[in-house]
């Protein structure tokens, strides 16, 4: 049997450092939010007549009035760019008639007279209004699972003494996964301009469900463990439960990681940052799961923090008191 509750601040001390890690990069580049949470237009162009480099586009997209475009590379050759929202932006409902020229086709007539030839594979606008509802709604959608999971392995544990620690415990593990995604992308934001947009929210809150998973598979385990053996010392019943599910946990999630790269290699453009947050969040899902979780778990049922602050305002421990007063 492995000792995973006894080195349990080995395994807190990495997981604070790398949330810390994340925060700090939070509060000093923040996310880049796609045109789905601050408005604005987007659209790809594939050039088909030339090589265009980013720094040539960037630069014409400046020369046309519009400084705030952000040029992303897509491909061989083919550019994804954000603006603005532009006026005249074409119907999405073909049974509208033909659209009326705007924004989009000035600035289609401008690039082809100075890169020559390309398609124009997509465009999507999304207004100020829309994209306050979306931000919105999604942070509500996440913060509502966190509830929800809250409640239901608090009802699930309810034979269990205070079975709403189990519930918080598996709070704070997804909420560790989910520090660790938006740091992560925190700095890809800074360094290569990566936007977060709804693909990101679904991202995440699939990453919050198999995280969960996991951290109920540990917490069942420990529960059938005590439910068997009520005198058993609470270390040594998370200890034999995380070792009964430790093979399943690892087995598990290699198999998803595994299909995630195999799709991350042959898949598009599109979709690799949905697959990057899946592939990290499964990554730290699987740790939470046993490092985080069920260590938080141990600490609350030991009093470690009482003891610890304690100890660091001089105060005897219980065991200290009770040791002097024998």
């Amino acid at each position: 049997m492995l000792d995973f509750a006894g080195k349990r601040w080995w395994y807190l001390s990495f997981s604070i450092a790398f949330v810390l890690v994340a925060l700090a990069a939070l509060g000093l580049w923040g996310l880049k939010a796609g045109i789905e949470f601050t408005s604005g237009s987007s659209f790809t162009l594939k050039f088909t007549e030339r090589t265009v480099t980013q720094s040539e586009l960037r630069q014409a997209m400046r020369d046309l009035e519009h400084p705030e475009a952000r040029v992303q590379g897509a491909g061989e050759n083919t550019f994804i760019i954000r603006t603005s929202e532009l006026g005249n932006a074409p119907s999405l409902d073909s049974a509208s008639g033909p659209a009326q020229p705007g924004e989009i086709d000035e600035i289609e007539r401008s690039l082809r007279e100075k890169f020559g030839a390309f398609d124009r594979e997509d465009f999507s606008t999304v207004s100020g209004t829309v994209s306050s509802e979306i931000a919105r709604y999604a942070t509500l959608a996440v913060a509502a699972a966190a509830v929800a999971i809250l409640l239901y392995i608090w009802v699930m544990f309810r034979q269990l003494p205070k079975p709403w620690r189990y519930g918080a415990c598996a709070v704070i593990a997804l909420v560790h996964d989910a520090l660790i995604i938006l740091g992560l992308f925190a700095i890809l934001g800074e360094v290569r301009g990566t936007e977060v947009d709804t693909a990101f929210i679904t991202a995440i809150l699939t990453v919050i469900g198999f995280s969960v998973h996991d951290t109920i598979v540990v917490f069942d385990r420990i529960r059938e463990t005590l439910s068997n053996d009520p005198y058993i010392p609470f270390e040594e019943a998370v200890n034999a439960s995380m070792t009964d599910t430790l093979a399943r946990s690892i087995n598990t999630s290699l198999v998803v990681v595994l299909t995630i790269v195999a799709m991350m290699l042959i898949g598009g453009e599109t979709i690799r940052n949905f697959l990057l947050v899946l592939l990290v969040g499964i990554v730290a899902g699987t740790y939470s799961s046993i490092g985080v979780a069920a260590q938080v778990l141990v600490v609350w049922e030991n009093g470690d923090i009482g003891k610890f602050w304690r100890r660091l305002r001089g105060e005897p421990t219980e065991g200290e008191a009770a040791a002097e007063a024998v």
